[in-house]
């Protein structure tokens, strides 16, 4: 056997409504209290202008016979009827009229498809007007301090929040200042390091230069040298020419030489003159 399903719990509202009424300065003055408890499938009203109470109770075949008039559920049904009277809804024209007999009729005004259409609801006189007057402003009050103790329990949470915001402000700024000051010493650091790094390979630049300039020969001795060679040459080629010059001057020699042969070596001394020279 399957197991029950649990009722659903019923719901509770209480709404001032602006209705329109047949005397102005009346009790109540064109507002009354309506009171509902809304079921999964019916709702029972209580209403009040203040002087007097009326209440309504919709079993469930009245609100199955509604429903099915406007062609609706009755979830869908209640739904609606549960938006206008458990909230006043300004687009909505509302009534609270003489039904004759002591009864009044609840009305009120929506839109569908297009089209206003108008709900009504007839009430009869509460058999115990204070004890119903008095179960809406009970219900009222109730609200009210619930009300009041929330309004003050967001407004302790939002001083909370404020608190924890402007400590996590100080955090943040404190915090970008450390920031800063973290940047500004490591980029300190890394400036030094990188002058360090550079004075390093400037010494070590400097060092390769006199080590390569230690291994190459001064241009001093190499010119120098370069002039003990030359006068080598010359002081060997005015032997030579020495040599060659005496068989002329006594008529003996080298029967093959010749007057193109003299003048190469005189030219060869006269080259060996001007390098010693320069």
């Amino acid at each position: 056997m399957a197991a029950a399903t649990p009722a659903a719990a019923p719901r509770h509202s209480c709404a001032k409504l602006s209705v329109a009424v047949e005397d102005p300065k009346a009790a109540g003055g064109g507002a009354v209290f309506v009171r509902a408890t809304w079921l999964p499938t019916r709702f029972s009203l209580a209403v009040t202008d203040g002087a007097g109470a009326w209440v309504a109770d919709a079993s469930d075949a009245e609100v199955r016979l509604r429903a099915e008039q406007w062609d609706q559920p009755v979830a869908e049904y209640l739904a609606l009827a549960e938006r206008y009277l458990a909230f006043h809804q300004p687009d909505s024209t509302y009534s609270f009229h003489d039904a004759g007999k002591g009864n009044r009729r609840l009305s009120w005004t929506f839109e569908r498809q297009g089209t206003k259409l108008e709900w009504r609801w007839k009430l009869q006189p509460s058999p115990n007007t204070q004890q119903t007057i008095y179960g809406i402003l009970d219900f009222l009050m109730d609200a009210n301090i619930r009300l009041s103790e929330e309004v003050v329990r967001k407004t302790q949470s939002f001083d909370k929040l404020k608190q924890e915001a402007e400590k996590c402000l100080q955090q943040s700024e404190r915090f970008n200042t450390e920031k800063a000051e973290f940047e500004q010493a490591t980029f300190s650091k890394f400036v030094g390091v990188l002058n360090s790094k550079k004075a390093k390979l400037r010494q070590l630049r400097d060092k390769v230069a006199e080590l390569e300039s230690a291994d190459k020969p001064p241009k001093d001795e190499e010119e120098e040298n370069s002039t003990d060679r030359t006068e080598l040459f010359e002081e060997g080629s005015d032997k030579e020419a020495s040599v060659h010059d005496e068989p002329s001057k006594t008529g003996s020699g080298d029967p093959h030489s010749s007057p193109e042969k003299s003048a190469a070596t005189s030219r060869g001394r006269g080259r060996g003159r001007k390098r010693a020279n320069k």
